[in-house]
């Protein structure tokens, strides 16, 4: 019942996806003046910002501000709420929110670039606050977990520790265990836990569109970036003789063949991280795009014709549920991949002969 309940909310909540904003583009073109821009609209959901917007109703936006964090390397440090910015139309103490980057303006109204230079901004933004946020609910309930093992051994799991323990049990067994081997992955089985946890409660938040959800963290190049610099690090680190042995001497391989195969090794080992990092990456945000660009066709006809945007509606709505549905097995699959690889690239490094 729970996992049905889920699916549901997550159906449900996708014919809202990016409904609010794709209504106040419609209707600023219904004067004449604006048509709708479907690039705009894609983008305003891909990218990071500095407030939650909700939607736009009657030419207004209506947003939840986050807290904008300045530090100036001559007047200090800057906080105030986005708020103040009126959603990118105003200025205040000096600055401009920018396309989504605060700058200093001089006195005209002008940008200064100067003064830009020496902004630090380390704002509260949407892709910050959902990291923030997905700690905050996985420590929670992990600890929670953990607490109830140690009061109630033995005893079969209840509620949450029911629902995730079958999941625990997967990372362990089929990816840890499989991957590593049985001597070593206890090491390794913390970060693969959170790793996995992380993406898969982060793509999920990604498909919600209303707060807390609907920020594309794990779609942001920084984030799986992060990520996969610390697979290469664990795994640089972990490595044992026969790892580094494989890469610069590989045994029963003659010398002059050597000088080919060992920058190739060496270029193998950096490309890894990258492509934990892409792959990532750009199947979150391909799914994204492939979504809005799908609810855009209803207002792109609409502006042609009502009737071929109702029309059109039909066949964007139930892809668009299509693409909901594969969206939450890529949550769950994405998650996977990118633990299974880093689980691999651990297991290459320790193993023995």
């Amino acid at each position: 019942m729970v996992s049905r309940a889920l699916i549901v909310f997550f159906l449900l909540s996708s014919a809202l996806y990016s409904f609010p904003t794709a209504l106040g583009a419609a209707e600023a073109g219904d004067d004449g003046k604006k048509k709708f821009q479907p690039g705009d609209m894609i983008m305003h959901h891909i990218l990071d910002s500095h407030e939650w917007h909700i939607l736009d109703w009657k030419g207004k936006s209506i947003s939840i501000p986050l807290p904008i964090i300045l530090f100036h390397e001559d007047k200090g440090p800057r906080c105030f709420m986005s708020s103040k910015f009126n959603h990118g139309h105003s200025d205040y103490m000096g600055y401009r929110l920018d396309h989504g980057t605060i700058v200093a303006i001089n006195s005209d109204g002008t940008k200064n670039q100067i003064e830009t230079d020496k902004i630090w901004d380390l704002s509260i933004t949407k892709n910050v606050f959902s990291l923030l946020f997905s700690i905050v609910v996985l420590l929670t309930v992990f600890i929670s977990i953990s607490n109830r093992y140690k009061k109630q051994k033995n005893q079969a799991p209840k509620g949450i520790q029911s629902l995730l323990e079958p999941i625990i049990i997967f990372v362990r067994d089929d990816i840890a265990k499989s991957a590593i081997g049985d001597k070593e992955y206890q090491r390794y089985l913390p970060f693969l836990l959170t790793v996995f946890f992380f993406i898969f409660l982060n793509n999920l938040l990604g498909l919600v569109p209303f707060f807390p959800g609907g920020a594309n963290l794990t779609g942001n190049i920084a984030v799986p970036m992060v990520m996969a610099a610390m697979v290469f690090i664990i795994t640089t680190l972990s490595g044992k003789k026969y790892y580094w042995e494989h890469i610069f001497a590989m045994p029963g391989v003659p010398k002059p063949v050597l000088l080919i195969l060992t920058p190739i090794e060496i270029f193998g080992v950096l490309l890894k991280p990258l492509v934990l990092m892409i792959r990532l990456f750009a199947n979150i945000t391909a799914g994204h795009i492939i979504i809005l660009s799908f609810f855009s066709m209803i207002f792109i006809f609409g502006e042609m014709n009502a009737l071929a945007g109702y029309g059109v509606s039909i066949f964007s709505g139930l892809f668009v549920l299509f693409m909901m549905v594969l969206e939450l097995l890529v949550a769950f699959l994405q998650a996977y991949v990118f633990t299974l690889l880093a689980a691999m690239y651990f297991g290459m490094a320790v193993e023995e002969h």
